[in-house]
């Protein structure tokens, strides 16, 4: 076996990538992820034990954050930068330790806090006793693997706020803590799973900082009406999720006749205030991260990759696809922070000599369906409900990909009863945000939150309806959930509804091949989780 990771739903056959991964990522990459996230657990253990002698830990805090941002999938696909990254995680796990050291504090003997690699193929052979497949128990690395995946998507949000300068000290401690866990060889089945609903409870909070930070910034999203077409000047497309970088990209690009538009999960910039007032923010181009290859073949200007989400570039616009964070590509430009800003001005010359975009389509879309926006039309929507114009609402969130069983999810949206609306945040919405599924007494029967972490607004609007009509259990809702997940951000949401003790998901195209069938049989017996089915069927089992 050259590899194994089975982190994403894309894991070949089910069970897990072992020659080449889908996303990309080669034997030589998975296994330097593999010694990387090892090195930051034995960093994470070390800040703990800083934590309570009170040495300052903030900076050494996300090198462990943006480090598990990193090894999310079709985020990092560069073997040199992992292979510094390592060294350097190292360096600073021993320069913590002299610090925890000088306050008299023993360092216990486990390995992941002493050991060193020098070169590449150190780092590969380590991953073969530290990887996934380390843990022998099916049960217990099943749980791991629940728990570690939740951490690289909170680590994604954590980043996302930091950058807006939101931190919250508990939730960090949480994640190192939960992250520690996974090497203790003393706990249980049972004593994981509850550290896997204690990572739920820190997703919440995490998302929860994120929207402070994002509707702090740049203003609460309002519902807005957003351009699929193209115009006559040359563009910039920027992909990902980082909001930072498109206001940065936004101010550079102010008088240069050059448009921005969005690109997947960047759509909701259009929703927010503060970023929606730039006139140059002309549209959204595309669909979800799935289809670039295609879109930015077609796009002909410069694209701004910000954060995970990159499919392996074509030779066909190598030479105009940038990256910056923690996203990158062996020999892709990257544009880093310098004198504390990123310098866009490669990426804004370029496209000055670039053709306008080609079109894909015309016409527009309507989103910007956060919580405040939902609450603002609360009595309209409780008076839809209680008139019984509005039977049912449909939580469909979570991520796109590539798998043709994923049409199942336009399928349901358009066989959904004309009085059911659709609550969505996140890539999985290009799968039916674009079709024409009209209104309930003037309420759009598609609600787009935002993106991914914009779950949180979906909660808001539950926990506010639950208020509202009286309810005692959340699960006493007119609301199913039918969610599609890809990556370890939507692991992290799950974790987050369970831990609200939201039961009745249905998790597709398939359920995660890291869980054992003991581990699913725990989610199913405690949340009755299952698997999406018949299209008909199952909108009878939601609906009827």
């Amino acid at each position: 076996m050259e590899m194994f990771c089975n982190q994403c739903e894309e894991a070949a056959k089910g069970v897990g990538c072992t020659v080449y991964g889908v996303c990309g990522k080669s034997p030589e990459l998975s296994a330097l992820m593999d010694t990387y996230v090892y090195a930051l657990t034995g960093l994470s253990k070390i800040i703990l034990l800083a934590n309570q002698c009170e040495i300052e830990t903030s900076h050494y805090d996300f090198d462990v954050v943006e480090g598990l941002f990193k090894t999310i999938t079709n985020a990092s696909f560069d073997d040199k930068v992992f292979i510094h990254k390592i060294k350097d995680v190292i360096r600073k796990r021993d320069e913590l330790k002299e610090k925890v050291k000088n306050k008299g504090v023993n360092i216990c003997d486990c390995d992941v806090v002493h050991f060193q690699v020098i070169n590449k193929e150190q780092m590969i052979k380590k991953a073969i006793r530290v990887g996934i497949l380390s843990t022998s128990d099916e049960d217990i690395r099943a749980v791991r693997g629940l728990i570690r995946y939740g951490l690289k998507g909170l680590a994604a949000y954590l980043s996302h706020a930091d950058k807006l300068g939101f931190v919250e000290k508990e939730v960090i401690v949480g994640l190192h803590q939960a992250l520690v866990s996974c090497m203790n060889p003393s706990l249980e089945l049972e004593d994981y799973v509850e550290i896997a609903l204690e990572v739920g409870k820190l997703g919440v909070k995490g998302m929860a900082l994120l929207d402070k930070a994002n509707t702090s910034s740049y203003g609460h999203p309002e519902k807005t009406e957003v351009n699929l077409g193209v115009g006559n000047n040359p563009g910039i497309l920027v992909s990902g999720h980082d909001l930072h970088d498109i206001k940065a990209l936004l101010e550079q690009t102010k008088g240069t006749g050059i448009d921005i538009y969005t690109h997947s999960e960047m759509l909701p910039a259009h929703y927010y205030p503060e970023l929606k007032k730039y006139d140059h923010l002309v549209g959204n181009y595309g669909n979800a991260w799935h289809k670039q290859a295609k879109e930015f073949e077609s796009f002909n200007g410069p694209i701004l990759m910000t954060t995970n989400c990159l499919v392996p570039p074509k030779a066909s616009y190598a030479d105009r696809i940038y990256s910056t964070g923690n996203v990158g590509f062996e020999g892709m430009k990257h544009i880093k922070i310098r004198n504390e800003k990123k310098d866009f001005s490669e990426i804004i010359e370029q496209a000055k000599t670039c053709e306008p975009p080609q079109p894909l389509e015309e016409g527009t879309i309507i989103g910007g369906f956060a919580h405040q926006q939902v609450l603002s039309i609360a009595d309209q929507i409780v008076e839809a409900v209680k008139n019984k114009d509005i039977k049912r609402f449909v939580v469909m969130s979570g991520c796109d990909g590539r798998k043709k069983e994923r049409e199942y999810y336009t399928d349901f949206a358009k066989k959904l009863p004309k009085d059911v609306v659709i609550l969505t945040s996140g890539c999985a919405k290009y799968k039916y945000n674009k079709l024409s599924l009209g209104s309930i007494k003037g309420i759009p029967r598609v609600l787009d939150a935002g993106q991914c972490n914009d779950s949180y607004s979906l909660v808001v609007i539950a926990l506010k309806l639950k208020e509202t009509l009286g309810l005692d259990d959340i699960n006493d809702l007119p609301i199913s959930y039918n969610i599609a997940w890809y990556e370890q951000k939507a692991v992290i949401v799950l974790l987050s509804l369970l831990s609200l003790g939201v039961k009745n998901i249905h998790l597709g195209p398939t359920l995660p091949a890291f869980l054992s069938p003991n581990v699913t049989n725990i989610l199913v017996k405690n949340f009755k989780i299952d698997t999406i089915h018949d299209v008909d069927d199952d909108i009878k089992l939601f609906i009827e």
